[in-house]
C-alpha cells in the first residue's frame, strides 16, 4: 500500500473511531482532555507501528487496546495517589488526635506542682544536714519551732535561723514558682 493510501485509510479510521474512543476512554477517566489526549496518542502509536501488524489485523481493536492499557494505568497511578493521600490523611488525623488528647489531658497545675516539688527536692539536697532535717520537721512534719529546738538541743533562734536559711536557698530556685513559696515561707 502507498503512502498517500495509507494517509487515506488513515485519516479514514480517524473519521469513523475517533469520537466512540474518545467516549470508551471518558467513561473509564472522567476528564475529556485525558480521553482524547489518550486517543490521538493511540492512534499515533498505531500509525508508528502499522507496518509491523499483522496484515487483516482488527485495527480498531488494536488502538481501542491501546486506549484501554493508557486507562488502566492512569486510573492504577490515581489509585495509588489516593491511597498515599488516605494514608497521609489518617496518619494525620491520628497525629492531630494525639495531641489533642494529650492536650485534654494535660493538667497544667499539676505540671506546675511536680516541676517545683523536683526543685525543692532538688534544693533540700543540697542543704546542710542540719538545716535540711529542721526544716522538713517545721513545714513536712507540721513541728512547732519550740518542739523542734528542744528535739535538736537548741534555741527557738536557732531554729529560726535554719528555716531562714533554707527559705532564701528554695526562694531563689524557686523563683518562678511563688505561688509555692506562700506555702513554704508560712511560719508558725
Amino acid at each position: 500500500m502507498e503512502y498517500s493510501e495509507d494517509l487515506k485509510a488513515f485519516n479514514q479510521l480517524f473519521a469513523d473511531y475517533q469520537g466512540r474512543f474518545i467516549r470508551f476512554a471518558n467513561m473509564y477517566v472522567r476528564d475529556m482532555a485525558v480521553a482524547e489526549d489518550f486517543t490521538i496518542e493511540a492512534l499515533m502509536q498505531y500509525w508508528e507501528n502499522r507496518n509491523t501488524l499483522k496484515a487483516g489485523s482488527n485495527v480498531p481493536a488494536y488502538i481501542l487496546t491501546i486506549i484501554k492499557n493508557k486507562c488502566l494505568n492512569y486510573l492504577q497511578h490515581l489509585q495509588v495517589r489516593e491511597d498515599a493521600s488516605e494514608h497521609l490523611k489518617n496518619h494525620a488525623e491520628w497525629e492531630l488526635n494525639t495531641r489533642i488528647s494529650t492536650l485534654e489531658a494535660c493538667n497544667p497545675e499539676e505540671l506546675f506542682t511536680a516541676e517545683a516539688q523536683e526543685i525543692v527536692n532538688k534544693t533540700l539536697a543540697t542543704l546542710p544536714e542540719q538545716t535540711r532535717r529542721i526544716f522538713i520537721m517545721s513545714r513536712y512534719e507540721n513541728k512547732p519551732y519550740k518542739e523542734i529546738a528542744e528535739t535538736l538541743g537548741m534555741t527557738t533562734k536557732g531554729v529560726e535561723y535554719h528555716i531562714t536559711q533554707a527559705l532564701k536557698k528554695l526562694h531563689d530556685n524557686l523563683k518562678d514558682y511563688m505561688p509555692l513559696l506562700v506555702f513554704l515561707s508560712y511560719m508558725d
